[in-house]
């Protein structure tokens, strides 16, 4: 009865529900009229209203009991009533509780989750140590910016430095070896980094602008350097370590020789991200060893460089693209040498999950191991130290999440696809072997309402080999023989690729603008990360490129194997790096893109932050900066444009886009501008995706959105 009472709300919209079957030898543009329009808007919030709580059956969180053999879950139905199962793990019994003590009782003795977590700490961050000596023999401080060690059991000082003070060139970053005969420290060359500013106009209970500020690095911008010392208990001597200043990043993590705490590694990052290096130092007389150096023409990607040290047995676990995708390498610590690649071929490792040292075993994730599917789909992995065993555990086509019992026996595999809903499997870590299904996704009152799925598609890109990935979202009532305008989510930011691959359980932003009457879809060019590395380094003091050559190409291959799709009508929005991409296609690519919305900016990479745009446009800050830019670049605009700012943006800063607001400006150009009061780094919230979805209606569609002054 609920379905038929949809199916007559979306009748009395008097917009068809299902595909009209009519077809014309050629399609001819979708062009509504107001009151068209008007009827799209409310049944945009219909289908909002509808779509909710229609997916069932979608997760499995399971909660496992003390005896690692058993857990329960909870299905919700669509009233949220509650319905529990208890799962035997060895057999894969399932059965329903519906006693509500023993309910009570599961609920009392599930053990805490344990979540599959990625490695990869950051260097960016500092390291805490203890500044008692591992011994508990002396205390390690800075008095007036120099070194005293305090003996615990007298409260006696010794001090070691005198040429240090207290604002600059201090000593700190202090760190003891194991055996508390060494101390490392540095004297440190402190930089205040410049501030940024935005003001609140619209403070409560005041009548004036609020100034604020915080400190911002911004690209060329000078860091904090670091000079290592070793300091010595016994003769109570200073050794200078003969190495590099470490002027980029903060002070380095040490790791100690296991059978030999004289010698210890610690990373450099040479700023730029083109050389990445792992030092051994002597503790006795300060000589370093370069232990491993990798250079590149173009970046290394630090975010996504993992090192695990072994002091025991002397070795390091390295990720690294050398060969041209990311994989990992045993290296030998005493020697320098890489004793193998333990993971290799045309596909990239994603995370490493977790090492186990005593089985020498690498849990980890990977994609485009499986020639067949969407290069991107994670699945994971177990592997030995020495590339042998290697173990699929997530064998089925589609977007893997794992989920480990406590003492990691069994987990569940939830897997799924942008148009095919989620499995919950049951499986045994020890091989692999699936035990049972927990849970299909049922999505029949999803499908009752008439939302479609997206759509994957790919096409060739720029060098014509290339596969390219994305998404679709169709009008709900699509008529093939229409031709609906495209709107491009764009986001070319190269730390990730951004086009979902999971099941989505909600209405989401792209279909309900779909639903308006568009196309709406959302690419990986080249220049993101996840697949090779040559495909990621178009990138490389490139951003203005954004992938756009691809983009266009797959969006013209929609159109040849989908007739409604309008290249002729192209707009694209986004936010942030997205922001830059979107004003980008009008001011690099307007014979394509006609109308763009671009929300919080980052137009001008010499204004954004460093750590960000250091890592893609490289280091020092050249000319390619400058030529890159929309704000130089502003007088190129062709196309209608909406720029949407929050004033209290403090992620990219405000004049990012005041900056190509004055440069339009100069230029004479016309445009649109909303900004937010009191808003951070955003899309503009829901007022500025209101504007986005009018702005897109009226260049477009060609049609008069709704007027609210009139509650239209």
């Amino acid at each position: 009865m609920k379905y038929r009472k949809i199916v007559w709300l979306l009748a009395l919209l008097s917009i068809p529900s299902w595909p009209l079957l009519a077809q014309q030898s050629k399609p001819t543009p979708y062009l509504p009229t107001h009151a068209d329009i008007l009827q799209r808007y409310r049944k945009v919030q219909l289908l909002d209203s509808i779509t909710r709580k229609t997916v069932f059956k979608h997760n499995v969180d399971a909660n496992w009991l003390p005896d690692g053999e058993t857990c329960w879950y909870i299905n919700y139905s669509k009233d949220s009533a509650k319905t529990y199962y208890l799962v035997h793990a060895r057999t894969g019994l399932k059965e329903m509780v519906t006693d509500t003590a023993k309910i009570a009782q599961l609920i009392k003795n599930k053990l805490p989750a344990n979540p599959v977590k990625a490695h990869g700490p950051s260097r960016w961050e500092g390291f805490a140590a203890d500044s008692i000596s591992p011994d508990k023999q002396w205390v390690a401080t800075t008095i007036d910016g120099n070194v005293y060690i305090r003996k615990v059991a007298d409260g006696s000082l010794t001090k070691f430095t005198s040429d240090g003070h207290e604002k600059h060139d201090y000593y700190g970053a202090l760190a003891w070896s194991p055996d508390s005969k060494y101390l490392v420290g540095y004297r440190i060359h402190p930089v205040e980094d410049s501030a940024v500013y935005y003001v609140l106009t619209d403070v409560p209970g005041t009548t004036r602008g609020q100034l604020r500020s915080q400190p911002y690095k911004q690209p060329g911008d000078p860091f904090t350097s670091y000079e290592m010392y070793v300091f010595t208990l016994a003769g109570k001597t200073i050794t200078k370590v003969k190495a590099d200043l470490i002027d980029f990043f903060d002070a380095p993590v040490l790791h100690w020789r296991y059978n030999d705490p004289r010698y210890f590694l610690y990373e450099k990052v040479d700023r730029g991200h083109q050389r990445f290096r792992v030092m051994e130092v002597d503790a006795v007389n300060g000589n370093t060893r370069t232990v491993l150096d990798e250079q590149a023409s173009t970046f290394i990607y630090e975010a996504r460089l993992y090192t695990h040290y072994l002091p025991e047995t002397n070795e390091l676990l390295w990720t690294s693209e050398k060969d041209g995708w990311r994989h990992i390498y045993l290296v030998n610590t005493l020697t320098g040498q890489i004793k193998n690649q333990v993971t290799k071929g045309d596909w990239v490792v994603r995370d490493i999950d977790s090492i186990d040292t005593k089985k020498r075993t690498i849990w980890f994730r990977a994609s485009g191991m499986h020639t067949s599917e969407d290069p991107y789909f994670i699945h994971y992995y177990r592997i030995g130290f020495d590339g042998s065993k290697l173990v699929e555990l997530t064998p089925a086509t589609g977007n893997h999440q794992v989920f480990f019992s406590p003492d990691r026996k069994y987990y569940v595999d939830k897997y799924s696809q942008v148009n095919i809903p989620p499995v919950n499997e049951l499986h045994r870590t020890a091989d692999g072997g699936l035990i049972t299904v927990l849970e299909k996704a049922d999505v029949s009152a999803w499908q009752a309402t008439g939302v479609p799925f997206p759509v994957p598609f790919t096409a060739k890109g720029r060098d014509g080999k290339t596969d390219i990935w994305g998404v679709m979202c169709r009008p709900s009532d699509y008529d093939s023989t229409k031709l609906y305008p495209v709107i491009e989510n764009i986001y070319a930011g190269p730390q990730d690729a951004f086009v979902p691959k999971s099941f989505m359980s909600y209405y989401i932003e792209m279909q309900s603008l779909a639903d308006l009457g568009f196309v709406v879809v959302q690419i990986d060019g080249m220049g993101t990360a996840n697949r090779s590395r040559a495909f990621h380094d178009v990138c490389w003091k490139n951003l203005a490129d954004g992938g756009f050559a691809d983009r266009i190409l797959w969006i013209k291959a929609l159109a040849q194997k989908y007739p409604f799709v309008d290249t002729a009508r192209v707009g694209l929005y986004g936010t942030s790096a997205g922001g830059q991409n979107a004003l980008g296609g009008l001011l690099f690519h307007p014979e394509f893109y006609k109308a763009a919305v671009a929300s919080c900016g980052c137009h001008d990479n010499r204004v954004d932050k460093q750590w960000w745009n250091e890592q893609w446009m490289g280091y020092p800050v050249g000319k390619h900066y400058e030529e890159q830019s929309n704000v130089t670049n502003a007088g190129k605009l062709k196309g209608s444009l909406l720029l949407i700012v929050g004033e209290a943006d403090n992620n990219v800063p405000p004049e990012s886009t005041y900056r190509v607001i004055n440069a339009l400006i100069k230029s004479g150009k016309t445009f649109e501008f909303l900004p937010v009061p009191g808003m951070g780094h955003s899309d503009g919230g829901p007022y500025g995706r209101i504007k986005k979805r009018d702005f897109f209606v009226k260049q477009l569609l060609y049609a008069t959105p709704p007027d609210r002054n009139i509650n239209e």
